[in-house]
């Protein structure tokens, strides 16, 4: 299979995407945000600033990685339209942490939302592979957003008083990783395809999102998020040490 873009037809130009993303997120976070944080101004800041933040190193991403001219591809909207979703529920997160409050009733469509993002993960990838669209860009789009939707997720928990601080390193250690491969140059080469990494990422999601869930019991929530952290630790000690293995 032929993965470069540049087989595809030209189409519209990033910007065009970007500007109809920034559309989607401005509407999102006017129907989110405010609401949600209303009665905080602290965190009705605080959760637009990291909108704004969030946002703005994807647009840094798509004009650094991607070619000007080149049609950015369905998989690649659908990936972006998800990344708008993942921005306001990291928003929202942020915005909880800060003092703001939710509802039993807002908490239940923070879920819904949440699994949306999760579908959209698997749409994207469905659209790559039958318009034959795949590309490394698109791969690592989606990684980032798989990151920042777990670090999302996690605060939420912390916030909402299921989990103590300690759930944060299940969001961190993937960046945790990238900050020891900027120090530890053998630790920056690439991992090859593994099944067990793909399954321990879809336990964190799913245990963090049953743990946002309201009737979702303490002792259930504790004992499974202390075990996607302990398969998680597991899984960065392997790639670490086969990286280590190969340093040479």
């Amino acid at each position: 299979m032929n993965s470069a873009p540049q087989a595809r037809a030209q189409g519209l130009a990033p910007w065009m995407d970007l500007l109809w993303s920034a559309g989607v997120l401005a509407v999102l976070s006017a129907l989110v945000i405010s609401p949600v944080a209303n009665t905080q101004a602290a965190a009705v800041a605080l959760a637009t600033a990291v909108t704004i933040v969030l946002y703005g190193a994807i647009v840094a991403s798509v004009v650094t990685r991607w070619p000007p001219h080149q049609d950015f591809g369905w998989a690649n909207r659908a990936t972006l339209l998800r990344g708008c979703i993942i921005i306001v529920l990291v928003a929202v997160a942020f915005a909880m942490a800060a003092g703001a409050e939710l509802s039993v009733n807002s908490l239940w469509w923070y879920a819904v939302a949440a699994l949306l993002a999760l579908i959209l993960d698997g749409v994207d990838g469905q659209i790559a592979r039958r318009t034959n669209s795949a590309s490394e860009f698109g791969a690592r789009f989606d990684m980032e957003l798989d990151a920042l939707f777990i670090l999302g997720l996690c605060l939420m928990v912390f916030a909402i008083g299921k989990a103590g601080a300690w759930v944060l390193a299940l969001g961190l250690m993937r960046y945790g990783f990238v900050a020891a491969a900027w120090a530890l140059p053998w630790m920056n080469q690439p991992l090859p395809p593994s099944f067990r990494r793909k399954t321990v990422c879809v336990w964190q999601i799913v245990t963090l999102m049953v743990a946002i869930v309201p009737p979702a019991p303490s002792l259930l929530v504790s004992v499974s998020l202390a075990t996607a952290l302990l398969l998680l630790t597991w899984s960065f000690f392997l790639d670490v040490y086969w990286l280590y293995q190969r340093k040479r």
